[in-house]
């Protein structure tokens, strides 16, 4: 694998883990506040982004690269409401999604065809996994002034399925 390359994987290893960090900081901010539903929903968030980072290692170790993890900043930690939080995990997954898309072309500047199939899958889940949060961002603005309907929706929330089901990208 070129070095450039493996340099942008190793990138987005260390993002989807900073991704992790950020929806455990968030389902803890969430259970904290007593959003249970919403608590579970991320922490199922913050269990696929670990997954993701593995896909991508293994990918590159595969590849016969190597990995190297960096240290990561500490998550925001405070929000000033649920809409605040999921507006920024949305926030959040915009960047993923610019980042893959950044490494799908440097793959093909590369001419690094093998790693196209994978990022193709994770963009096509990230699209997906937009859809998904900025639903929840639009549904919880149009109920913030109704504290029950606050509550139905955080209870409904980890029943929800969404990107996760297929395994890819978020």
């Amino acid at each position: 694998m070129d070095e450039k390359l493996q340099a942008r994987f190793n990138d987005q290893i260390a993002l989807e883990h900073a991704s992790e960090r950020a929806y455990l900081q968030m389902a803890a901010w969430a259970e904290a506040h007593d959003y249970t539903g919403t608590a579970a929903w991320l922490r199922d968030q913050a269990h696929e982004e670990a997954e993701h980072a593995q896909i991508f290692m293994d990918f590159v170790l595969d590849r016969d690269g190597e990995v190297r993890l960096t240290a990561l900043e500490a998550p925001q930690a405070e929000f000033d409401d649920l809409v605040a939080l999921f507006s920024a995990a949305l926030e959040h997954e915009k960047k993923v999604t610019t980042s893959i898309g950044e490494l799908y072309a440097a793959s093909q500047e590369a001419r690094d065809y093998s790693s196209l199939p994978l990022l193709t899958r994770f963009l096509d889940e990230q699209v997906e996994e937009e859809a998904s949060v900025s639903t929840i961002v639009g549904e919880l603005a149009m109920v913030a002034d109704d504290p029950s309907a606050v509550l139905m929706l955080d209870r409904e929330l980890p029943g929800r399925r969404g990107a996760q089901d297929n395994g890819s990208s978020g």
